[in-house]
């Protein structure tokens, strides 16, 4: 009988906090805009220098989740 009002209040306080945070965040209840950094020419400038880092990784696996065996594919076409 008291699990009914447990997951009853759980849920409840769920729907508060998602209100309360769309209410501030989305709707900018306490005033407020996004900076004047946050421009488009800043996010293509990041994804730029995230794009730009090299990448050391093994080489391309496949798994195979039923049999737990992976297989390691070498690339023929560069020796």
């Amino acid at each position: 009988m008291a699990s009914k009002y447990i997951i009853g209040s759980v849920a409840a306080s769920f729907a508060v906090a998602y209100i309360c945070d769309c209410s501030v965040s989305d709707g900018k209840l306490f005033g407020g805009t996004t900076t004047k950094t946050v421009s488009e020419e800043w996010w293509e400038e990041t994804d730029k220098r995230a794009n730009a880092w090299p990448r050391t990784a093994g080489p391309p696996v496949a798994l195979n989740p039923i049999s737990r065996q992976n297989f390691i594919f070498k690339d023929h076409s560069r020796s």
